[in-house]
Parts: C-alpha cells; structure tokens; sequence
C-alpha cells in the first residue's frame, strides 16, 4: 500500500513538470522546407570599418540542424562548445559536426544536418533543404562572419511546428553574436583568445562599449538586421519539383551615421 502510495506520488509529479517546446508536436508527418539566407551585410548598412580586402566581407556556409529540446547547437548566455568555437573562429565544421553526430547517437535528439553554400560577399542569398520531424521539430544553424574573430549569426532552436500542424513560412531577421571565445575588437583583429572563456553574447551598437569596436554605432537605438532567413514548407505537390526562389520582401537597412 505504502508503495502504491509513493508510486501515485511520483507519476502525478511526474505528469506537473513542464515539457520540452517539442513536445507539443502532433503532426502525423514529416516536413520539408526551404532555408533561404540572405546577407545583408553592405558597406552602405555597416560603413564602420568595412572589410573590403583580404578577405572582403563574407559568409561561411550555413551549417543547421533539426533536433528535438534534448540539444543545444548554442545559446545565448552560454559557453559556446568546442565545435561552435572552432566554426566561429574558424570556419572548421569537423568538430561541430562530431558533436551533433554523438548527441543523435546517445540520446536520440537530431534528427538530420544541414549546410548551404557560402556567400562569397557581405550581400546576396544561399539555400538548401531540410527536414523535420514531430518528435524532432526545432531548427537551429550558424553562419560565420568573415572576416571576424569570433562573431556569427544563427538561430536557437526555432520551433517548426504549432500544434498538429507545421509552418507555412517564417522569416527571422538576424543579428551579430560574439562566441566569447576570441577577445578581438574588429573585424580583422589578429588572434587573441579570451580567457578565461566568456559566454555567447549578442553584439549591439552599444556593446562592447567601446569605440573600436566594429558594430560601435553609439547614435543608433539598435543595429540593423545583419542579415535574414526565410523557411518555406515544401508541400506535397512541390516534392521532386524545384522550389521557387524566395526573395524576402526589401527592408530599410541603412545606418545613418558618421563613419569613424
């Protein structure tokens, strides 16, 4: 009876603790979609020591994942792992892919990867697939700004699916974070490890507060999107069928500032 009684207890504590966002995923199917990145990193929206040469502004590819709330890519206010430290340092996937493939071995939370093309300039647009599951809806990615020390733009878990039915589209604007693992100032600032490591940290015109810093833009609220990812849902008609090219509609991404 006592053990009946405990048992009782535990199942009801059990069924009160608060659940994973993917969790409430009913969808009976899986669900592919289009990731478009668009860069919109020009020399008109961010003049402040623009790169121009050696390297010229740039992305690295897009390297995502489609996982359940059991994994982490990175997080905001968190220290970055190994293989996000190597990727925003360095533009090096091998580490971080290792680490996504022994998470989907041991615990069963990815469900598949994903990469696209770099760009080759701060602006213009690359794109690939992906694929999700119910029990593995959340979508999360990162894109290296090149040339930076260790600044990145990406998204954390992004929830594909809304009850019993996955998203048509979504589009998120994005935004320069710091991994916290490289203490440059600049966009072409050498080597310079930070230790002990910090955590990830958004970069804003305010922060680090410091003239040198690249993103500095002290008479702006807020900066601009840096850059922005629209996934669209292929739908059943579309499979096999090349899916149309999204161009996210134009938005005002102009500082006006004085270029220091």
């Amino acid at each position: 009876k006592v053990i009946w009684t405990v048992l009782v207890t535990v199942l009801g504590y059990a069924s009160s603790l608060p659940v994973g966002d993917d969790s409430l995923c009913t969808a009976e199917e899986l669900a592919k979609y289009k990731i478009i990145f668009t860069g919109k990193w020009s020399q008109i929206a961010f003049p402040k020591q623009y790169p121009l040469y050696r390297p010229p502004a740039q992305w690295s590819s897009l390297l995502g994942v489609t996982h359940s709330s059991d994994y982490s890519m990175w997080k905001k206010n968190e220290y970055a792992s190994n293989g996000v430290r190597d990727f925003a340092e360095k533009g090096e996937a091998w580490v971080l892919m290792k680490e996504i493939e022994e998470a989907g071995e041991k615990i069963q939370s990815v469900h598949g990867i994903f990469s696209a093309p770099a760009i080759s300039s701060g602006t213009g647009q690359t794109s690939t697939e992906l694929e999700a599951h119910p029990r593995h809806p959340l979508v999360s990615f990162v894109v290296r700004i090149v040339p930076s020390p260790d600044w990145f733009v990406g998204i954390d878990s992004l929830n594909l699916c809304e009850g019993d039915h996955w998203m048509d589209e979504v589009s998120v604007d994005l935004f320069p974070y710091d991994a916290g693992t490289d203490s440059g100032f600049t966009f072409s600032s050498p080597n310079f490890a930070t230790i002990p490591q910090d955590t990830v940290t958004e970069i804003t015109c305010s922060s680090p507060s410091h003239p040198a810093n690249s993103f500095y833009y002290p008479k702006l609220k807020i900066l601009p999107p840096i850059a922005q990812v629209t996934m669209v849902r292929i739908k059943k008609s579309q499979l096999g069928l090349s899916a149309p090219f999204i161009n996210p509609p134009a938005k005002s991404n102009e500082i006006i500032d004085s270029v220091s």
